[in-house]
């Protein structure tokens, strides 16, 4: 083995292909949309050289500015929730249930794998209104309240939005904290208890901390998607009422395929990769100042 890795023709034949394949895939993509943001057109019309002036467009664009604050809302928003219940649930699964979870693992990463246009199907018949009441509204009634037009307010679809992203997701979330929480040793566990920590103190103090590295890879997970959500808010609102519940990608993709911007579209695009950069470094940055007062402590 250390002789393959000392190798550099080696490396080079086991390294090259993957490299090839990602840099077509992925790396030129990139470097392509960049070029397009200094020009203005599509394919069929032709294109022109502006310059910076999609730059200076997205300076003073209010509609991408909606689009950027919804974009923040909603990672923020179901970040939390996916990660927090996912990790609530992984808790359930390892100190709870234990050897009886797996049943309960499956079930609830079911919505995991199901297409999200059937989600969203799902959802509006849950929360409609018209032609005929959904469960929710149906609740909702049965206890003396008024029925709610959940996709008629921006504020309402935006939390029918997040419950349906929460639920779709908080099992994936849980299956990967739950893989975090039984690497976790036993006998640490055993000394903690022994030492009078238990419930919330033996969270608190022990798994929290132990488990923090899969915790801060799930918020990653979670935050990069998130911020480039598309398909779920397409097919379940569509950006609307009007543009409320629009994030980034749908205003990108709008610009670039609807309108026939391709250069305005990249640079939007441009825009959320830099947002999805910023706030990776911002996570990583905080972890390993966290990990530092912690040694230093």
């Amino acid at each position: 083995m250390q002789n393959v890795l000392g190798n550099r023709r080696a490396i080079a034949v086991l390294l090259g292909p993957a490299l090839v394949i990602y840099s077509v895939v992925m790396l030129v993509p990139v470097i392509w949309s960049l070029g397009y943001t200094v020009f203005e057109g599509n394919a069929i019309s032709g294109f022109e050289f502006v310059g910076a002036d999609n730059f200076i467009r997205l300076l003073g664009d209010s509609e991408v500015h909606a689009a950027l604050l919804f974009t923040f809302k909603y990672a923020l928003v179901v970040t939390i929730g996916q990660v927090l219940l996912g990790y609530l649930l992984s808790l359930l699964y390892v100190f709870a249930l234990k050897r009886a979870s797996g049943i309960v693992r499956t079930l609830v990463f079911f919505p995991v794998v199901m297409p999200t246009v059937a989600v969203a199907l799902l959802f509006q018949q849950l929360f409609a209104i018209a032609p005929t009441e959904g469960v929710v509204n149906s609740l909702l009634s049965g206890f003396g309240g008024v029925p709610v037009d959940w996709f008629g307010d921006g504020g309402s679809a935006f939390v029918v939005i997040a419950i349906m992203d929460i639920w779709r997701s908080m099992g994936f979330y849980a299956v990967l904290l739950y893989a975090g929480l039984i690497d976790i040793p036993e006998d640490v566990l055993e000394s903690a208890r022994l030492d009078g920590a238990s419930g919330w103190k033996l969270v608190r103090h022990i798994v929290i901390p132990l488990s923090a590295p899969v915790l801060v890879s799930a918020l990653i997970f979670s935050i990069n998607g998130t911020l480039k959500v598309f398909d779920s808010v397409l097919a379940l609102t569509n950006g609307g009422p009007g543009t409320s519940t629009s994030p980034l990608t749908i205003s990108m993709f709008d610009n670039a395929f609807t309108y026939g911007n391709y250069g305005y579209g990249s640079t939007i695009a441009m825009l959320l990769t830099l947002v999805c950069l910023v706030v990776t470094v911002f996570i990583f940055r905080a972890n390993t100042r966290t990990d530092k007062k912690g040694a230093g402590a």
